[in-house]
């Protein structure tokens, strides 16, 4: 089989995780298996679609390296690849329903569809179309919904992730092809594209795995075949309670992006978001994902957002890279303060936060006092675990004899650390005491990037200064 893969977002508004993940599930399946991958457009729904939605869409996936290999901006052989492009295709095979009495037009009003509702809830029973169909519908025309005329059945069939699936007939009911907009709706639309396409893998959301048994008795009527079908799970928000969606929040793929989460490292975890090769590896080129890629290695149940773990693998990722290349991508991180410090400088405050960093954005807070002299801030010493058990006077002495000691180093990095070695012999305290204390002085900040790395780079001129300004203050 030459296997064919598709995302088919409609361009609603901006993607999260759970929708970026099935575009990359599709890809890997398709690279995996030297296949093709394909970007549609489903815009058939006018009054849901938001401006600009369609170029967005295109770069979260060029972002992450998702690459098509027919689409939208680049053609292909089955084009076009934007549904309102593609109406007139729609209307044949419409007609092709109506010749074969499988489609009819639905004459009633939304008033007289809540009436068959209504009746169908005070005899407690569920309300399905088919059972008021029209006797003699009107003629089918421009302006009217045409309705499919379903052949009830049960259905069972093989979902490559979750096995053997099967419904009952009652899921199966009419549902409108062509609305009164001229425009088809999702249920018929993708079966013909998907058809005209040659996809051979359908991958999508659970959300939609009810819809199958209609799905498969229009392929019937259509007489075409049905692509193979892969449920994937819920991505579920960071409670694991319900599934990630836009109303509760859920954050933009491209938000990730400008935070300063490297593409690789959001690749790398949503691909683990639900699928693993069986190993204890958490992060993966784009390469090994392709190589390992299968989807019976796709879990049944909901995959959590974790984010912490997104963190660790983008800090690990970070930690790799050359600090020349990491300051590259930085620089338009670093503080306002920074402007009139030279690039040698940042490159080496670069150095010394590299380890400590997790994602770009957090760069301005963990350098500031590299670039400004903070104000004194007592409520560091006073909200420490260790310092608050101090008087301040106490404190006082302890800080008077760090700085006797630090004013005698030479500044150089392996000095510092000698010097401040010496100085638990000398005060007789651990470093969770005396290092911290130093450091709130000449940082004015809860944490900090080592030590005696943090002192080289401030110098011996700022370093004293700002030990005697937290002098004054205690």
């Amino acid at each position: 089989m030459n296997v064919r893969s598709r995302f088919a977002p409609s361009p609603t508004g901006y993607i999260h995780l759970g929708g970026i993940r099935t575009a990359l599930f599709a890809f890997l399946l398709a690279k995996h298996s030297d296949g093709q991958f394909i970007l549609r457009l489903e815009d058939t729904d006018k009054s849901r679609e938001v401006e600009g939605a369609k170029e967005h869409i295109i770069k979260c996936l060029k972002v992450l390296g998702i690459e098509y290999d027919e689409g939208p901006d680049i053609g292909g052989n089955f084009g076009p690849y934007i549904q309102s492009d593609r109406l007139g295709i729609y209307k044949d095979w419409a007609k092709k329903l109506i010749e074969s009495g499988r489609a009819y037009t639905d004459p009633y009003t939304k008033q007289e569809i809540e009436q068959f509702r209504n009746q169908t809830k005070a005899s407690k029973s569920p309300f399905l179309y088919r059972n008021f169909r029209p006797e003699n519908p009107p003629t089918w025309q421009e302006g009217m919904p045409l309705r499919f005329k379903s052949d009830p059945k049960a259905y069972k069939w093989n979902d490559l992730v979750m096995g053997e699936l099967s419904f009952s007939s009652e899921s199966i009911d009419d549902f409108i092809l062509i609305k009164s907009d001229g425009y088809p709706t999702y249920n018929f639309a993708h079966i013909i594209d998907d058809h005209l396409m040659e996809i051979s893998h359908v991958l999508r959301g659970q959300e939609f795995m009810s819809s199958v048994p209609n799905y498969l008795n229009l392929h019937e009527a259509l007489e075409i075949e049905h692509p193979l079908y892969a449920t994937l799970p819920h991505v579920l928000n960071e409670q694991g309670n319900k599934k990630l969606s836009k109303r509760d929040g859920a954050k933009d793929v491209l938000d990730y992006i400008r935070d300063g989460y490297l593409s690789e490292s959001l690749v790398s975890f949503i691909a683990t978001l639900g699928w693993n090769d069986g190993s204890t590896q958490e992060i993966f080129t784009q390469k090994e994902l392709i190589s390992k890629f299968s989807l019976d290695r796709v879990q049944r149940s909901g995959a959590k957002l974790d984010l912490s773990r997104l963190n660790w693998i983008n800090g690990t990722l970070i930690r790799q890279m050359d600090p020349s290349e990491l300051y590259s991508k930085i620089k338009v991180f670093f503080p306002e303060e920074s402007s009139s410090y030279s690039d040698d400088y940042k490159l080496e405050v670069t150095k010394v936060i590299q380890e400590r960093l997790k994602y770009f954005s957090e760069v301005s807070d963990l350098s500031i006092f590299f670039f400004k002299d903070l104000p004194v801030d007592l409520s560091l010493i006073q909200n420490n675990k260790q310092l608050k058990k101090f008087s301040f006077e106490e404190l006082k002495d302890l800080l008077i004899k760090a700085r006797e000691v630090i004013e005698t180093s030479n500044f150089s990095q392996e000095d510092l650390t000698d010097k401040l070695n010496s100085l638990l012999d000398k005060t007789n305290q651990k470093p969770a005491i005396i290092f911290s204390l130093i450091r709130i002085a000449t940082t004015q900040a809860p944490s900090s990037p080592p030590l005696s790395a943090s002192l080289k780079i401030l110098g011996k001129e700022k370093t004293l200064a700002r030990i005697d300004d937290q002098l004054a203050h205690l």
